[in-house]
């Protein structure tokens, strides 16, 4: 196996200078030096051959032993040093100070194509950023990221990516539910790959430190690397790479709202610099139209991941940004525009996206009403989100009275659809009718484009349950089903229309199915 080693995060940032895989706070550095755990008898379950092609890697070597060592943290890839970044974050709206890669660890970068990646694996072992944890991931939690991540990608929406699936051959003891039932689960690794790895907390930690020395020289690299276009460092480009941060994030959470993902951690520590989705916990689509949905059971109360709050959240953790690059920038003005920006963006971009759900290619000022009363009357009765906004392509000019007929497979409970309720869905397709005829598509037009934006099949939680039951009995074909099928998430798929349907009542209330906890 040949790759392009670039390993520049190494080469250019501070390091621990501590070699010993201790628990310790960190100082000074950006990374620690680190070994993956040997593991007793690594097995390669799946692996992206698209993500593979984009390093460099060929068939043959996925093929290959060595392969499965390396991306199971069992062989180290010659002339590589692996290591954990040193990061903090705010959890839940608090500061938690130093946190970093407690069960990640970085592998290499490649240069291919032209572009820089970051290898990393996911539950290769301890660090000294591992807390009281182990390092270790499990086998379910490690294929609803495996599956998530190219999932995410193929639906259009930033994210990082994953090359392979691994079983470490050792088992893991975890607490699932955190209700004091300890077993023993199957361990796993999962390979992910992204430009960059940095969070918004890699720059928190060293600005509550009041390390601006070394604050100064991670925003440097940032934006050396992966701003180039801002150029060198100043304080206006220092300001644009807020600005640049600020937008991708927002243009993530617009993609999440779009498709009904909701993140379910959004912590600091979650957050990526280049605005990619990543860290796949406890996530969900959402089933049932539901603003106040959240995945996470630790989050059960207060809720305040919920789908609804993702775009306030996403402000929330640019402020602490904010708060990160002000001893570079020592002016709250130009922070504050950006801040303020994101909000109109905001309106504006979600606004746009409701209206290319619905198939609306010219602008009128009263699309805003029609939206909020389609979302009014979407929280009538529960509504699988999916469903509805796909079957609602089908929606032909003058047919107002099918329109309940067109959605109807989107209902949970149809029998709740009558009188008062079925009244307001009337008098909205007659609005939505009305709306039609300004525009200038084609009916045929219309439905190719709202197809192209309202995907027909997404990973909920039920099917990667089924997986992961099949994986716990050695059945692994399931997986491999899940992931073709959603590599082609706007496509019809006939032979897979099975998963274009509303979640099964057994999956309700089922451990896996309806909420997750962080436990992995």
């Amino acid at each position: 196996m040949k790759l392009n080693l670039k390993n520049k995060f190494t080469k250019e940032l501070p390091s621990d200078p501590v070699k010993e895989n201790a628990r310790r706070q960190v100082k000074e550095a950006c990374f620690s030096y680190v070994t993956p755990k040997r593991t007793k008898a690594p097995q390669i379950l799946h692996v992206s051959r698209e993500m593979a092609n984009s390093l460099g890697i060929t068939e043959i070597d996925i093929e290959t032993e060595t392969f499965t060592q390396i991306f199971t943290g069992n062989q180290l890839f010659p002339n590589t040093t692996p290591y954990a970044m040193c990061y903090g974050g705010h959890q839940f709206g608090n500061w938690a100070g130093q946190l970093g890669d407690g069960r990640a660890i970085n592998l290499f970068e490649v240069e291919h194509d032209n572009k820089l990646w970051a290898v990393q694996l996911k539950g290769a072992g301890e660090t000294p950023y591992s807390r009281t944890a182990d390092g270790l991931a499990v086998l379910r939690s490690s294929i609803r990221e495996y599956l998530c991540s190219e999932a995410m990608f193929h639906l259009g929406v930033p994210t990082t990516r994953a090359l392979s699936l691994g079983l470490s051959g050792d088992e893991v003891m975890r607490d699932m539910l955190y209700d004091g039932n300890q077993a023993y689960e199957k361990g796993a690794i999962v390979s992910r790959v992204a430009s960059s790895f940095l969070r918004f907390g890699n720059f928190e930690i060293f600005a509550a430190r009041k390390d601006h020395k070394t604050l100064k020289t991670l925003v440097d690299y940032t934006i050396k690397h992966h701003f180039t276009h801002l150029g060198t460092p100043s304080k206006e480009s220092y300001i644009g790479f807020f600005a640049e941060v600020s937008k991708r994030t927002l243009d993530m959470i617009i993609h999440w709202q779009r498709v009904g993902f909701v993140h379910g951690v959004m912590n600091t520590d979650n957050m990526s610099i280049l605005g990619l989705t990543i860290d796949y916990g406890p996530y969900g689509w959402l089933e049932g139209f539901d603003y106040g949905w959240t995945p996470n059971t630790t989050d059960s109360q207060h809720k305040r991941y919920r789908y609804g709050n993702q775009p306030n959240i996403g402000l929330w953790d640019l402020y602490q940004l904010a708060n990160a690059l002000y001893p570079l920038i020592e002016e709250t003005e130009p922070l504050e525009t950006v801040l303020e920006n994101y909000k109109t963006d905001f309106e504006n971009k979600s606004l746009e996206m409701m209206r290319s759900k619905l198939g609306l290619e010219q602008s009128d000022h009263k699309d805003s009403e029609l939206i909020q009363r389609l979302e009014d009357v979407l929280l009538l009765t529960e509504t699988d989100m999916t469903i509805f906004f796909r079957n609602l392509s089908n929606f032909k000019l003058g047919d107002a009275g099918k329109g309940l007929q067109i959605v109807e497979d989107s209902f949970y409970v149809p029998n709740e659809v009558s009188d008062t309720i079925a009244q307001q869905w009337r008098d909205w397709f007659k609005s939505y009718d009305v709306r039609l005829k300004d525009e200038s598509l084609s009916n045929t037009d219309r439905k190719e484009r709202m197809n192209a934006v309202n995907p027909k099949y997404v990973l909920r939680n039920y099917m990667s349950q089924l997986a992961i039951d099949d994986a716990n009995k050695g059945n692994y074909k399931l997986i491999d089903e899940l992931f073709q099928v959603l590599k082609q998430p706007y496509a019809e798929q006939p032979e897979y229309e099975k998963w274009f349907a509303k979640r099964p009542d057994w999956a309700r209330h089922k451990v896996g199915c309806s909420m997750l906890s962080c436990s992995s």
